[in-house]
């Protein structure tokens, strides 16, 4: 798979720590999710988050004064990002699902929206280690929840978006590792 995709791809899923962090606290309107099997409704409504997340906050970055390799991925993850809205949104029309998720809204989930809030309030050094760190944590979970629904989803559509979404996540995955090596 090509790397500028496997980048959007991770980043696409940076917002997927609130499905996750709802399995202990279920915000209000998503369902937990559980290790073996995540409902189309919260798959969707974590992806359209995570993606809109992923875009907003590498556009931060790319205003913040980070290092060279951070803006380099930053660059890559608005841009498969924005491609990656663009592929759920087709998954989306052929899926047999009822939910009415779009990938310009609903408004961030509460915890992709305090981790941007989180990044607004950080400049230079203090910003580019929070935004590594952010996006390292998230893409972990993400690569779980792709994974879950890719073995266990209900929506053949979706499913297979997932599936074919999974190998990117884990490459970026890696090239998060690499960057936060150096840094």
């Amino acid at each position: 798979m090509r790397p500028h995709l496997a980048i959007a791809m991770l980043a696409l899923m940076a917002g997927a720590p609130s499905a996750f962090a709802q399995q202990s606290a279920p915000a209000a309107g998503v369902p937990p999710v559980s290790e073996n099997k995540v409902d189309t409704d919260t798959f969707t409504k974590t992806l359209v988050s995570a993606n809109r997340f992923e875009i907003e906050s590498s556009k931060l970055a790319l205003k913040k004064g980070v290092a060279a390799d951070v803006k380099d991925f930053a660059e890559l993850m608005v841009k498969d990002h924005t491609k990656a809205g663009q592929d759920f949104k087709a998954a989306l029309e052929k899926s047999q699902t009822t939910a009415s998720v779009t990938p310009e809204g609903p408004p961030l989930l509460p915890n992709d929206q305090a981790m941007l809030d989180q990044l607004k309030a950080l400049n230079g050094d203090a910003f580019q280690a929070k935004y590594i760190t952010l996006q390292t944590q998230a893409h972990k979970q993400a690569v779980a929840m792709f994974s879950t629904y890719a073995q266990s989803g209900d929506d053949p559509a979706l499913k297979e978006f997932a599936k074919k979404t999974l190998d990117t996540l884990k490459m970026h995955e890696m090239h998060l590792k690499d960057v936060a090596a150096l840094h």
